[in-house]
Parts: C-alpha cells; structure tokens; sequence
C-alpha cells in the first residue's frame, strides 16, 4: 500500500476523523503497516503487546475466552475501524483476542505514539472518548440481554444489531457476508441448533430471507418489537 493510499485508509478510521490532510501524513508516518492473511491471529488476550491498530482493509473478529475455554465473539471490525486502545490507555495487558477475518491490512501505533497523539490532536480524544462511551452502551445492552432475555430473543436482539451496524432503509437491511450460525451462537452465548430453529422461524414469519452470501432483514420494526415486548415484562 503506497504512501497515498495509506493516508486515505487513516482518513477513514473513525478515531482519526476531523484531522487535517497534514496530521495524517503525520499519523501514518509514525505507523508500522501489515498485512495479515485469513485465520492469522492478530493480538492474543492477555498478551503484552499495547499497540492501538487501525484497520486499512478487510476484517477483524474480536473475541473472548472464558475460563473454561469457551470462545464467545464479541464483535467484527471492518475497515475504518480501530481495536486495541483499552490496553494502549490503562497499560495492562489484552482483554481480548483479536483475528483476521479475510486478508486484512492494518496500521498500528505504539502505546507511546498513540499517547502523544492524544496530546497533540484533540479530534483523536473526542473521538476515543465517543467509542468508549459507545463500547460501554454496547456491553451494558449484552448485559441487560443476558439478564433477561431467552435465547431466541437474544438471537433476535443480535440480528437487530448486526442490522443497524450494516445500516437500516426503508425498515429493511442486508447482512452480507452471511453470518454461520455458530458464529451467531458464539455471540449470545447459545449453540448452533437454536439458532438455526429461530432463523427457521424467522423465515416463516417473513422477516428474515436467506439469500445467497447474505441475509435479508425484510421488517427490522417488527424484529425490534419482538424483542421490546420481552424486554417490558
């Protein structure tokens, strides 16, 4: 990747919204870039390492093991994203693993010139603290879900999010590529056999449709309600 095409992969990292062309040029100049293939490990949970990276192109998974070995998937990154900064802030070490989800091209910084960019440009503060704040909201929602959701509305709440993550028109949204169900699974905590019944279900009533490559949400209102009605009992 040239020198060009890295600054306008940063220009469209969220934590670098709002610098200026020259402040990427020095941005990019101060990051290490690589490529990684699909399934290459990226950073291990609990690993030393501190670096913030940024994601240039393709797609990250990020995920968790628990004590007992089981891997639960937290969230997928794809290109203008970022991951890393928790362990670049508080200095310890990662909370969670990190892998390459298709061949990906990142640009990372050190802890240390992560920091000194958070005291030189204060666009990168806000938005640090804006992804943050959203990454809270995010847990505090998994949280709630856990706590008081059955399975199949966890299922559902998970399609709403994926929705709203690939963006929501005219109540309508499509989730490309398609998710395995094992993976959906992995994110609410499940096993594979209850989400394919509840996409069977979904099917049926006409608010999910299988496509090839992708899914189709066909009525995201009617998803959310769903979900709503469960949650105010």
């Amino acid at each position: 990747m040239n020198p060009q095409n890295r600054q306008a992969a940063l220009a469209r990292v969220d934590l670098l919204k709002g610098l200026s062309k020259p402040e990427l040029e020095a941005v990019s100049a101060l990051c290490r870039w690589r490529g990684y293939e699909k399934d290459q490990q990226i950073i291990e949970q609990d690993g030393g390492s501190q670096d913030v990276y940024f994601v240039a192109r393709g797609r990250v998974r990020i995920t968790i093991y628990a004590a007992n070995g089981r891997e639960v998937t937290f969230r997928d990154l794809a290109a203008g994203a970022s991951f890393g900064e928790l362990s670049a802030v508080d200095g310890r070490t990662r909370s969670t693993s990190v892998v390459a989800l298709e061949d990906t091209w990142l640009a990372s910084l050190s802890r240390d010139q992560f920091r000194k960019s958070l005291r030189a440009y204060p666009a990168v503060v806000d938005n640090v603290l804006n992804g943050l704040v959203g990454l809270i909201r995010n847990l505090t929602d998994r949280v709630v879900e856990y706590s008081t959701l059955g399975v199949r509305n966890r299922i559902q709440a998970e399609l709403v999010r994926m929705a709203r993550e690939r963006g929501v028109v005219n109540n309508q949204a499509v989730i490309a590529p398609a998710p395995k169900h094992a993976d959906i699974a992995a994110r609410v905590s499940t096993n594979r056999e209850e989400v394919t019944r509840e996409f069977g279900h979904l099917v049926r009533e006409k608010i999910v449709e299988k496509r090839r490559g992708e899914i189709a949400i066909l009525n995201v209102a009617r998803l959310v309600d769903m979900v709503d009605k469960v949650r105010e009992r």
